[in-house]
């Protein structure tokens, strides 16, 4: 039984998984990136982020990101491909760049020039997608706003087509119709070795954690149809 290993998004935390944990009864855990949840007031770095995914792993394990844990999973996939049986990269299909990268930057500028840094707005945006407990979970864990410059700049000259074009395992791209990160999904898909893509209807970005239970079967499916690789490693037959 191949491990799962969840990446959150931008500003969040391993909370944003919490549901994800509880549904899929699986052995699974979710990390915290440089510079969010417990490691908040590190710098981000697109190599520290990937060596974060990779230690927390016992073994290789299937990789599911979100947001800008998809493009880390890519990242941390192609930098260490032993370490990942398989790949899921959900709501992360949009090639970094200028049209990428100045709106969260904007966003930055705006949220901290507020009293609270844009903590209230953060946590009302949370509230009104996410289901109640979950977004409990994702303020608890902290809303890390202050990295996003690091973040811009650690993605100004990520090639990630053709990082992502090095990773030989299978790769599922999972996007919610109404995502506006889905733009590029065709050439995604066309980068992979070993790809297929799912889109699921009247879904948006936030589709891992608002249609959690959704999201949990599309990740089993594909822990189950990788071989395991502690048994391949005993002589044993994959399960």
């Amino acid at each position: 039984m191949v491990p799962i290993v969840f990446v959150h998004g931008i500003r969040l935390s391993g909370a944003a998984w919490s549901e994800q944990l509880e549904l899929l009864q699986h052995p699974a855990r979710a990390v915290d990136l440089p510079g969010h949840g417990t490691r908040r007031g590190e710098r981000f770095t697109l190599a520290g982020a990937a060596d974060a995914v990779v230690e927390g792993m016992e073994e290789p394990s299937l990789v599911v990101g979100h947001s800008l844990g998809g493009y880390v999973a890519i990242a941390a996939a192609a930098r260490h491909p032993e370490r990942v049986a398989g790949l899921v990269v959900a709501d992360s299909t949009y090639l970094p760049g200028r049209t990428l990268e100045a709106p969260f930057r904007v966003a930055h500028r705006l949220l901290m020039r507020l009293p609270d840094r844009g903590e209230g707005l953060s946590r009302r945006q949370f509230r009104s997608v996410l289901p109640p407990k979950l977004a409990e979970a994702v303020i608890g864990g902290g809303i890390a706003t202050e990295v996003i410059p690091d973040v811009a700049e650690a993605f100004a000259a990520f090639d990630v087509l053709a990082e992502l074009g090095t990773y030989p395992g299978p790769t599922w791209l999972i996007n919610g119709s109404r995502d506006h990160f889905r733009r590029h999904e065709r050439r995604f898909l066309g980068a992979c070795a070993d790809g297929r893509l799912i889109t699921v209807p009247k879904a948006g970005h936030y589709l891992p954690m608002a249609r959690g239970k959704e999201f949990s079967r599309l990740v089993l499916d594909a822990a189950r149809g990788l071989p395991s690789v502690k048994s391949e490693a005993s002589g044993g037959a994959p399960r």
